[in-house]
C-alpha cells in the first residue's frame, strides 16, 4: 500500500473540470494538489464534499481542507467541482507548492485554527438553516491541523521533491 495516494493522476477526463487559478485560491486551502480559488456562493461543495471542502466568508466561497486521499473522496471531490459554476476548484497545487511554501504554510497555522475558532458562531448561525454542518467541519479541520495533518505533510514533501510514495523504509521530511 502506497503512503502517498496520487490523486491527479486518476481524474482522466475530469480534470477539464478543476480551472481554478493558483493566484486565485483560498489562503485556507491546505497545500496539496487540490484548492478552491473564486468559487461560487452557491454552498454547494460540502453537498458533495462533505469531509473534504468548506466555506469562507458570507458568500460561501469554497476551499479544500482535506485533501482526497481514496478515489471515494475524489470523486466527491471531483462532484464538487463539477457543480461548481464557475469552475473554480484547482488541480495543479503539486506544480505550485514547494517544499518551503508547505513549510511556511505549516508555521502559520495557527493563523488558519484562529480563523476557524472567531467564526465558530457564523457556522454555527449558518448551520441552523442550511443543515450543512460546517461548523462541525471547521471544527474537524481544527482537529486535522493538531493531529494526523503534520504526517500527511510530510509525506506531502517527499511527493514534491521525488514524485514517488514514500516507503515504511524512508525517513520522511522534516515540516
Amino acid at each position: 500500500m502506497d503512503l502517498y495516494f496520487d490523486p491527479v493522476s486518476l481524474l482522466g477526463k475530469a480534470r477539464t473540470v478543476f480551472q481554478g487559478q493558483w493566484a486565485d485560491r483560498q489562503w485556507l486551502n491546505v497545500p496539496g494538489p487540490f484548492y478552491g480559488a473564486e468559487t461560487d456562493n452557491c454552498g454547494t461543495g460540502r453537498i458533495h464534499a462533505p469531509g473534504l471542502v468548506l466555506y469562507e466568508g458570507e458568500h460561501f466561497t469554497e476551499y479544500v481542507y482535506r485533501q482526497p486521499r481514496t478515489a471515494h473522496e475524489l470523486r466527491q471531490l471531483v462532484n464538487a467541482a463539477e457543480v461548481e459554476v464557475f469552475s473554480a476548484y484547482g488541480c495543479d497545487g503539486d506544480a505550485h507548492w514547494t517544499p518551503e511554501a508547505v513549510r511556511r504554510w505549516w508555521r502559520d497555522r495557527a493563523r488558519v485554527v484562529e480563523h476557524l475558532v472567531t467564526r465558530r458562531a457564523d457556522w454555527e448561525a449558518d448551520d441552523e438553516r442550511s443543515g450543512q454542518g460546517t461548523a462541525a467541519a471547521a471544527h474537524d479541520y481544527a482537529a486535522y491541523i493538531d493531529g494526523e495533518l503534520a504526517t500527511h505533510l510530510r509525506i506531502y514533501l517527499l511527493w514534491l521533491e521525488e514524485r514517488r510514495s514514500p516507503t515504511t523504509a524512508d525517513r520522511l521530511p522534516h515540516l
